[in-house]
Protein backbone atom coordinates (compact mmCIF):
# COMPACT_ATOMS: atom_id res chain seq x y z
CA UNK A 1 0.00 0.00 0.00
CA UNK A 2 1.27 3.48 -0.82
CA UNK A 3 2.16 5.62 -3.84
CA UNK A 4 5.36 6.99 -5.31
CA UNK A 5 6.65 10.33 -6.50
CA UNK A 6 9.79 12.30 -7.25
CA UNK A 7 11.18 15.76 -6.59
CA UNK A 8 12.66 17.72 -9.47
CA UNK A 9 14.97 20.72 -9.79
CA UNK A 10 16.80 22.45 -12.64
CA UNK A 11 19.18 19.54 -13.14
CA UNK A 12 16.27 17.30 -14.12
CA UNK A 13 14.66 17.32 -17.55
CA UNK A 14 11.79 19.67 -18.27
CA UNK A 15 9.73 16.54 -18.97
CA UNK A 16 10.89 13.71 -16.70
CA UNK A 17 9.46 10.22 -17.06
CA UNK A 18 6.27 10.05 -14.95
CA UNK A 19 5.58 6.34 -15.32
CA UNK A 20 4.40 4.84 -12.03
CA UNK A 21 4.29 8.21 -10.27
CA UNK A 22 1.43 9.84 -8.38
CA UNK A 23 3.06 13.13 -7.40
CA UNK A 24 5.97 15.43 -8.21
CA UNK A 25 7.46 18.21 -6.09
CA UNK A 26 9.35 20.84 -8.07
CA UNK A 27 11.89 23.40 -6.88
CA UNK A 28 10.58 26.84 -7.75
CA UNK A 29 12.89 29.27 -5.98
CA UNK A 30 15.84 29.80 -3.67
CA UNK A 31 16.58 32.77 -1.45
CA UNK A 32 15.48 36.07 -2.92
CA UNK A 33 17.03 35.87 -6.38
CA UNK A 34 16.98 32.38 -7.90
CA UNK A 35 14.19 30.83 -9.97
CA UNK A 36 14.42 27.34 -11.41
CA UNK A 37 14.25 28.02 -15.18
CA UNK A 38 12.47 24.70 -15.77
CA UNK A 39 9.89 24.78 -13.02
CA UNK A 40 6.94 25.87 -15.19
CA UNK A 41 7.61 23.17 -17.77
CA UNK A 42 8.09 20.57 -15.03
CA UNK A 43 4.85 21.59 -13.30
CA UNK A 44 2.85 21.56 -16.52
CA UNK A 45 4.33 18.19 -17.49
CA UNK A 46 3.43 16.71 -14.09
CA UNK A 47 -0.14 17.98 -14.20
CA UNK A 48 -0.63 16.93 -17.82
CA UNK A 49 0.25 13.39 -16.75
CA UNK A 50 -2.23 13.34 -13.88
CA UNK A 51 0.22 13.88 -11.00
CA UNK A 52 -0.49 15.85 -7.84
CA UNK A 53 1.92 18.78 -8.01
CA UNK A 54 3.77 20.70 -5.32
CA UNK A 55 6.26 23.55 -5.43
CA UNK A 56 9.09 24.03 -2.95
CA UNK A 57 11.40 26.83 -1.85
CA UNK A 58 14.99 26.45 -0.65
CA UNK A 59 15.82 29.17 1.89
CA UNK A 60 18.66 31.53 2.61
CA UNK A 61 17.98 31.84 6.33
CA UNK A 62 19.96 35.07 6.65
CA UNK A 63 16.98 36.71 4.95
CA UNK A 64 13.53 37.57 6.20
CA UNK A 65 11.32 34.49 6.19
CA UNK A 66 8.37 36.62 5.14
CA UNK A 67 10.26 38.21 2.24
CA UNK A 68 11.36 34.81 0.98
CA UNK A 69 7.87 33.34 1.33
CA UNK A 70 6.48 36.26 -0.68
CA UNK A 71 9.19 35.80 -3.33
CA UNK A 72 8.32 32.12 -3.68
CA UNK A 73 4.52 32.41 -3.50
CA UNK A 74 4.40 35.25 -6.01
CA UNK A 75 6.08 33.13 -8.70
CA UNK A 76 3.14 30.72 -8.89
CA UNK A 77 -0.51 31.01 -9.88
CA UNK A 78 -1.55 28.60 -7.14
CA UNK A 79 -4.46 26.32 -7.93
CA UNK A 80 -6.66 24.19 -5.66
CA UNK A 81 -4.77 21.04 -4.78
CA UNK A 82 -1.28 22.49 -5.30
CA UNK A 83 1.09 21.61 -2.44
CA UNK A 84 3.28 24.30 -0.83
CA UNK A 85 6.63 23.22 0.65
CA UNK A 86 9.56 24.69 2.56
CA UNK A 87 12.75 22.71 1.88
CA UNK A 88 14.18 23.24 5.36
CA UNK A 89 17.88 22.40 5.27
CA UNK A 90 20.98 24.54 5.26
CA UNK A 91 24.26 22.83 4.51
CA UNK A 92 25.22 25.25 1.74
CA UNK A 93 27.56 28.22 2.13
CA UNK A 94 24.70 30.71 2.53
CA UNK A 95 23.19 28.86 5.51
CA UNK A 96 25.94 26.91 7.23
CA UNK A 97 26.94 29.87 9.39
CA UNK A 98 23.40 30.83 10.38
CA UNK A 99 22.78 30.04 14.07
CA UNK A 100 20.47 27.09 14.62
CA UNK A 101 18.16 29.27 16.70
CA UNK A 102 17.76 31.57 13.70
CA UNK A 103 17.11 28.58 11.45
CA UNK A 104 14.39 27.33 13.79
CA UNK A 105 12.76 30.74 13.95
CA UNK A 106 12.93 31.06 10.17
CA UNK A 107 11.19 27.70 9.71
CA UNK A 108 8.27 28.54 11.98
CA UNK A 109 7.88 32.07 10.60
CA UNK A 110 7.98 30.93 6.96
CA UNK A 111 5.42 28.17 7.46
CA UNK A 112 3.00 30.32 9.45
CA UNK A 113 3.22 33.22 7.02
CA UNK A 114 2.91 31.01 3.93
CA UNK A 115 -0.18 29.39 5.46
CA UNK A 116 -1.69 32.79 6.15
CA UNK A 117 -1.27 33.68 2.48
CA UNK A 118 -2.42 30.32 1.14
CA UNK A 119 -4.92 29.08 3.71
CA UNK A 120 -6.69 26.83 1.20
CA UNK A 121 -3.61 24.89 0.06
CA UNK A 122 -1.64 22.34 2.09
CA UNK A 123 1.52 23.96 3.43
CA UNK A 124 4.26 21.77 4.86
CA UNK A 125 7.93 21.10 5.33
CA UNK A 126 10.71 18.90 4.02
CA UNK A 127 13.48 18.00 6.48
CA UNK A 128 16.05 15.26 6.80
CA UNK A 129 16.73 13.32 10.00
CA UNK A 130 19.57 15.61 11.04
CA UNK A 131 17.37 18.72 10.89
CA UNK A 132 14.35 16.94 12.36
CA UNK A 133 16.29 15.55 15.35
CA UNK A 134 19.04 18.13 15.93
CA UNK A 135 17.76 21.51 14.71
CA UNK A 136 13.99 21.35 15.16
CA UNK A 137 12.68 21.73 18.71
CA UNK A 138 8.93 22.21 18.39
CA UNK A 139 7.96 19.66 15.69
CA UNK A 140 5.96 22.36 13.91
CA UNK A 141 5.57 21.50 10.23
CA UNK A 142 2.23 23.18 9.44
CA UNK A 143 -0.04 20.76 7.51
CA UNK A 144 2.36 17.89 6.81
CA UNK A 145 5.89 16.54 7.15
CA UNK A 146 8.00 15.31 4.26
CA UNK A 147 10.88 13.46 5.89
CA UNK A 148 14.11 12.37 4.19
CA UNK A 149 15.98 9.27 5.38
CA UNK A 150 18.36 8.01 2.74
CA UNK A 151 19.05 4.28 2.81
CA UNK A 152 15.82 3.17 4.51
CA UNK A 153 13.00 1.32 2.79
CA UNK A 154 10.19 3.36 1.29
CA UNK A 155 7.59 3.98 3.97
CA UNK A 156 9.99 3.27 6.86
CA UNK A 157 11.59 6.62 7.70
CA UNK A 158 12.53 5.61 11.24
CA UNK A 159 10.64 8.35 13.11
CA UNK A 160 7.57 8.25 15.33
CA UNK A 161 6.25 11.67 14.35
CA UNK A 162 3.36 11.64 11.88
CA UNK A 163 4.63 12.02 8.33
CA UNK A 164 2.94 12.02 4.94
CA UNK A 165 5.84 11.85 2.48
CA UNK A 166 9.13 9.98 2.72
CA UNK A 167 12.16 10.67 0.55
CA UNK A 168 13.82 7.29 0.77
CA UNK A 169 16.66 7.47 -1.72
CA UNK A 170 18.14 8.53 -5.02
CA UNK A 171 18.82 6.67 -8.23
CA UNK A 172 19.62 7.71 -11.79
CA UNK A 173 19.97 11.30 -10.58
CA UNK A 174 16.41 11.42 -9.25
CA UNK A 175 15.20 11.72 -5.67
CA UNK A 176 12.61 9.02 -4.93
CA UNK A 177 9.61 9.65 -2.70
CA UNK A 178 6.80 7.68 -1.10
CA UNK A 179 3.39 8.63 0.32
CA UNK A 180 1.51 6.27 2.62
CA UNK A 181 -1.93 7.12 1.16
CA UNK A 182 -3.61 4.40 -0.87
CA UNK A 183 -3.69 5.93 -4.33
CA UNK A 184 -3.46 9.12 -6.37
CA UNK A 185 -7.16 9.84 -5.90
CA UNK A 186 -6.78 9.79 -2.12
CA UNK A 187 -3.75 12.10 -2.27
CA UNK A 188 -5.60 14.49 -4.54
CA UNK A 189 -8.62 14.45 -2.24
CA UNK A 190 -6.34 15.29 0.70
CA UNK A 191 -4.72 18.16 -1.21
CA UNK A 192 -8.13 19.53 -2.18
CA UNK A 193 -9.56 19.14 1.33
CA UNK A 194 -8.08 22.49 2.35
CA UNK A 195 -10.40 24.31 -0.03
CA UNK A 196 -13.44 25.96 1.59
CA UNK A 197 -16.61 23.95 1.33
CA UNK A 198 -18.96 25.21 -1.41
CA UNK A 199 -21.97 27.10 -0.08
CA UNK A 200 -24.91 24.84 0.52
CA UNK A 201 -27.97 25.78 -1.43
CA UNK A 202 -31.12 25.70 0.66
CA UNK A 203 -34.41 24.47 -0.75
CA UNK A 204 -35.68 27.21 -3.02
CA UNK A 205 -39.13 28.62 -2.33
CA UNK A 206 -41.22 28.79 -5.47
CA UNK A 207 -42.78 32.04 -4.35
CA UNK A 208 -41.76 35.20 -2.55
CA UNK A 209 -44.88 37.15 -1.65
CA UNK A 210 -45.76 40.44 0.02
CA UNK A 211 -47.73 43.64 -0.09
CA UNK A 212 -46.79 47.08 -1.41
CA UNK A 213 -48.23 50.08 0.40
CA UNK A 214 -48.04 53.72 -0.67
CA UNK A 215 -45.38 55.91 0.83
CA UNK A 216 -42.15 57.74 0.23
CA UNK A 217 -39.99 54.65 0.80
CA UNK A 218 -40.34 51.85 -1.74
CA UNK A 219 -40.70 48.20 -0.82
CA UNK A 220 -37.36 46.48 -1.49
CA UNK A 221 -37.17 42.70 -1.95
CA UNK A 222 -33.81 40.92 -1.90
CA UNK A 223 -34.14 38.10 -4.42
CA UNK A 224 -32.30 34.85 -3.65
CA UNK A 225 -29.25 34.17 -5.77
CA UNK A 226 -26.47 31.65 -6.08
CA UNK A 227 -25.53 28.73 -8.25
CA UNK A 228 -28.90 27.05 -7.93
CA UNK A 229 -30.97 30.21 -8.45
CA UNK A 230 -28.89 31.16 -11.50
CA UNK A 231 -30.51 28.35 -13.47
CA UNK A 232 -33.93 30.00 -13.16
CA UNK A 233 -35.69 33.02 -14.59
CA UNK A 234 -38.09 34.99 -12.42
CA UNK A 235 -41.55 36.37 -13.04
CA UNK A 236 -43.01 39.14 -10.91
CA UNK A 237 -46.80 39.04 -10.51
CA UNK A 238 -48.50 42.29 -9.52
CA UNK A 239 -52.18 42.45 -8.65
CA UNK A 240 -54.87 44.21 -6.65
CA UNK A 241 -57.69 41.70 -6.79
CA UNK A 242 -55.87 39.47 -4.27
CA UNK A 243 -56.33 42.07 -1.56
CA UNK A 244 -59.45 44.12 -2.26
CA UNK A 245 -62.62 43.56 -4.21
CA UNK A 246 -63.46 47.27 -4.29
CA UNK A 247 -62.77 48.97 -7.62
CA UNK A 248 -59.35 50.59 -7.38
CA UNK A 249 -56.36 51.48 -9.50
CA UNK A 250 -52.68 51.85 -8.72
CA UNK A 251 -49.48 52.77 -10.48
CA UNK A 252 -46.51 50.59 -9.56
CA UNK A 253 -42.91 51.46 -10.35
CA UNK A 254 -40.60 48.43 -10.71
CA UNK A 255 -36.81 48.83 -10.49
CA UNK A 256 -33.79 46.54 -10.16
CA UNK A 257 -30.50 47.15 -8.34
CA UNK A 258 -27.42 45.31 -9.63
CA UNK A 259 -25.09 46.18 -6.76
CA UNK A 260 -24.18 49.58 -8.18
CA UNK A 261 -27.31 51.46 -9.16
CA UNK A 262 -31.08 51.30 -9.46
CA UNK A 263 -32.60 50.94 -12.92
CA UNK A 264 -36.31 51.28 -13.73
CA UNK A 265 -37.55 48.31 -15.74
CA UNK A 266 -41.32 48.82 -15.73
CA UNK A 267 -44.11 51.21 -14.77
CA UNK A 268 -47.36 49.29 -14.41
CA UNK A 269 -50.94 50.52 -14.09
CA UNK A 270 -53.14 48.08 -12.19
CA UNK A 271 -56.90 47.85 -11.82
CA UNK A 272 -58.45 45.61 -9.20
CA UNK A 273 -60.95 44.26 -11.67
CA UNK A 274 -58.43 43.17 -14.29
CA UNK A 275 -56.36 40.59 -12.40
CA UNK A 276 -52.59 40.65 -12.30
CA UNK A 277 -49.76 41.89 -14.48
CA UNK A 278 -46.54 39.92 -15.02
CA UNK A 279 -43.05 41.43 -15.31
CA UNK A 280 -40.13 39.22 -16.40
CA UNK A 281 -36.89 39.52 -14.39
CA UNK A 282 -34.15 37.82 -16.43
CA UNK A 283 -31.17 38.91 -14.34
CA UNK A 284 -29.41 37.24 -11.40
CA UNK A 285 -28.08 38.68 -8.13
CA UNK A 286 -30.38 41.72 -8.03
CA UNK A 287 -32.66 43.55 -5.62
CA UNK A 288 -36.22 44.39 -6.57
CA UNK A 289 -37.85 47.73 -5.71
CA UNK A 290 -41.61 48.31 -5.86
CA UNK A 291 -43.28 51.68 -5.26
CA UNK A 292 -47.01 52.35 -5.49
CA UNK A 293 -49.39 55.29 -5.15
CA UNK A 294 -52.33 53.23 -3.90
CA UNK A 295 -53.05 50.63 -1.26
CA UNK A 296 -54.00 47.08 -1.98
CA UNK A 297 -51.19 46.01 -4.28
CA UNK A 298 -49.83 42.50 -3.81
CA UNK A 299 -46.73 40.97 -5.38
CA UNK A 300 -45.34 37.49 -5.85
CA UNK A 301 -42.02 36.42 -7.39
CA UNK A 302 -42.03 33.01 -9.03
CA UNK A 303 -39.07 31.03 -10.36
CA UNK A 304 -39.54 29.24 -13.65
Amino acid sequence: MGIYGQDWASYQSSTPNTSGLSFAFVKVSEGLSYINPRWVSQRDHAKANGLVWGGYHYPNMNNSARAEADYFIDQVDWKPGDVVILDWEGYDTANSGVPKSTQRAYKDAWLRYAKSRLPHNPVGMYANLDYWWNVDQDSFCADFLWIATDGRAAGDPGIRAPWLFHQYGESDGLDRDYCHLADTAQLRAWALSFQPAPPQETDMPQWITGRVDPGVQPTVVLLPHGTAWDTYNRRLHLGMDQITDAPATASVRVALHNGTMWRDIESVRLASASGSVDVIINENDVKLSLQTDAAGVSFAVETW
